[in-house]
């Protein structure tokens, strides 16, 4: 699965769940040559703008990095400088109720990725789900996507809040028969993400 596979159903999910919804893939930045790009780039509105930023880990890119220390570095530095030029903002609004700003670090439902975050879990876990951009309240989320097949019920299951990788309560959350829960069964992962019952 690569990453393309993955930013399809995200930009149906938010053409399909919001009326005003406008989504660019590989939105660029750059503060004073700290460059970059953002996977999927979508402005919400529901009154006030609400944005998500998507950075999307499949298993070539798991492939390819040293670990799980350089993707961080990736989506912080995502975090850090997509507001510090002069082509975003984030203003505060009166009328904004909870975050204006996701930050998501969304992985895919494959054996690789759920080997790739069990091994990482500790440092994943360590995000900080609430975040600040300028003032405007903000949310981090490492979690992995779950009904891909339908941009509707898209959704994510998250590794960085309260439910830990592995816990009876994560494995009841994750959809059965689903590819999460089949990634789940036959990740080599020394008991780490624990068995999903069949139901």
């Amino acid at each position: 699965m690569r990453e393309d596979d993955l930013a399809t159903p995200v930009v149906e999910h938010f053409d399909a769940a919001y009326e005003r919804a406008t989504v660019h893939l590989e939105e660029p930045y750059d503060h004073y040559g700290n460059r970059g790009s953002v996977d999927v780039y979508a402005r919400v509105r529901s009154p006030a703008p609400v944005d998500y930023l998507v950075e999307l880990k499949a298993d070539a890119a798991i492939r390819h990095v040293t670990g799980a220390n350089e993707i961080l570095r990736q989506y912080r530095k995502m975090e850090r400088y997509f507001y510090q030029d002069d082509a975003h903002s984030l203003r505060t609004k009166l009328a904004r109720d909870g975050p204006g700003a996701y930050f998501l670090l969304l992985f895919a439902p494959t054996t690789k990725c759920v080997e790739h975050v069990a091994e990482h879990a500790s440092l994943y876990a360590s995000v900080d789900p609430s975040a600040d951009v300028d003032g405007v309240p903000a949310a981090r989320k490492v979690a992995f996507l779950t009904n891909l097949d339908d941009p509707e019920r898209l959704g994510f299951l998250s590794v960085n809040g309260d439910v830990e990788l592995g816990s009876a309560a994560f494995r009841q959350a994750v959809p059965d028969g689903s590819r999460l829960a089949d990634a789940l069964r036959e990740a080599d992962t020394d008991g780490d993400t624990g068995p999903v019952e069949d139901s």
